[in-house]
């Protein structure tokens, strides 16, 4: 397990931690969370994240960066460095498999953002605002197809570059950037006539709108924008000086990621509410919120134009630094475990994107009538990797920390660059016992939800 001489690394602390701020903040956190939010109580599913976020999310993202800084390997050597036990080598190539499949269809939803990015520095966003845009253009498969592949590319650029010249230094650009427009755009937003509302409904939490699934969802949801259990935060962990605190950055990618969702809430949900008079099917769009629902706002705003264009800009930074840590993830396990240099890896994962996202661009166009279980691709890979990989895969992480590597070795590993384990109960409480059953759970709950057994 000693750390190869040539092993890419990050430049410090501020390196790793807007690195993963950056995995960790994108469209989960600015396209999926305010549109759950909006469906499952508001306050009441923002606090259930909350709470989950400090104890689950937190365990979970200590133990893969540990684990990835203890092995200096990607996923699948970081599990087979403790074993050949099958298991084993599952827990560490679920892990590896699951941002292989996430980018693709994650970098479509990229390019719907360049697209209306592209309109709204065009001045047309009025025409975004049409009913009838949004499908009209995902059924488009030329269309769809050009502004996905130019996500991918950029993707691919920045990838080749490497730790530092790549992943690290856009996100050290973009982050702040990020941070900037989304205070900016969510100021505006609640200063709407009608917002408080929506500030109301989204901030302070009302009992009477928890349901079970309401913490289902917000479990789910925590894999997504903290990027645990894809294998990003053990592959960034190997990149971690040994000086570096480990607990130190967990927090402050705990911040960052709470903060930009909370941002992106008061971004859409008060304006929705401004827009909508606090309509519940307004509200509870879904994934179309941002694409349907949001250009109708805009259109009826002061500035629509000018927010319309910062709201797609600080989309698109939010798309591309998670799209870069996933594609990195995945081109280090190439890497790693074929023994190819990042030329050759990059260009391998560049052809599966392009192969397993076209599937989900055409999905709504020309392979419309294709359907797996009943969903379109982008839906269908969702899915599998959101409700039914990322839990197996938090299961066997947590499996490997407490039964194999054992508490006391994680322990030696994380004081490296720390004074004191802070969280120690938290994260022994987690990662033995309430992790797996919390993983079991969001499981069969998912499975069930999508076999009809049970509503969502």
């Amino acid at each position: 397990m000693n750390p190869k001489n040539n092993r890419s690394s990050f430049s410090g602390k501020i390196g790793f931690v807007l690195s993963a701020a950056g995995a960790s903040v994108g469209l989960g956190n600015i396209w999926r969370f305010p549109y759950l939010a909006a469906k499952y109580g508001g306050g009441i599913f923002l606090l259930i994240y909350i709470v989950l976020a400090l104890t689950f999310g937190y365990t979970m993202i200590v133990a893969e960066s540990a684990l990835g800084r203890m092995t200096r390997k990607s996923p699948v050597g970081a599990f087979q460095s403790f074993g050949k036990k099958k298991w084993m080598s599952f827990g560490g190539w679920i892990n590896a498999v699951i941002p292989i499949l996430i980018v693709p269809y994650y970098s479509v939803i990229g390019g719907w953002v360049i697209k209306y990015l592209l309109e709204y520095i065009r001045g047309d966003g009025a025409k975004l605002a049409e009913d009838g845009y949004f499908s009209a253009f995902i059924s488009d498969g030329a269309s769809t197809e050009l502004c996905f592949v130019l996500f991918c590319m950029f993707t691919l650029v920045i990838i080749f570059a490497g730790v530092r010249n790549g992943v690290e230094r856009v996100s050290k650009l973009m982050m702040p950037v990020l941070v900037v427009l989304s205070v900016i755009i969510a100021v505006y937003s609640v200063t709407r006539p009608g917002a408080l509302a929506g500030v109301k409904y989204f901030l302070v939490p009302n009992p009477a709108n928890f349901s079970w699934m309401t913490v289902v969802t917000a479990m789910g949801q925590m894999f997504y924008s903290l990027s645990i259990a894809m294998g990003i935060l053990i592959t960034f962990g190997s990149y971690m000086k040994k000086e570096t605190s480990i607990e130190g950055s967990t927090k402050n990618v705990e911040i960052f990621d709470t903060a930009i969702a909370i941002m992106a809430g008061l971004m859409i949900i008060p304006a929705v509410f401004a827009f909508s008079g606090g309509d519940p099917d307004t509200l509870q769009a879904g994934p179309a919120l941002m694409f349907i629902t949001i250009p109708k706002v805009f259109a009826n705003m002061g500035l629509g134009t000018f927010v319309g264009i910062l709201f797609f800009l600080l989309v698109l930074f939010a798309a591309v630094t998670s799209s870069i840590a996933l594609t990195e993830s995945a081109v280090s396990t190439f890497e790693d475990e074929l023994g190819w240099n990042r030329r050759k890896s990059t260009v391998l994962v560049g052809v599966i994107m392009i192969a397993l996202g076209s599937l989900s661009s055409l999905g709504y166009g020309p392979l419309a009538n294709i359907r797996i279980i009943g969903m379109q691709f982008l839906d269908f890979f969702d899915f599998l990797t959101n409700s039914v990989m990322m839990p197996v895969a938090a299961l066997m992480t947590s499996l490997l920390v407490s039964r194999v590597i054992g508490i006391d070795r994680m322990e030696e590993e994380i004081l490296h660059g720390e004074g004191t384990f802070r969280r120690k109960k938290i994260f022994v409480l987690m990662i033995k016992y309430l992790c797996p059953v919390f993983t079991m759970i969001i499981l069969a709950s998912s499975v069930a939800n999508a076999f009809g057994w049970i509503s969502m």
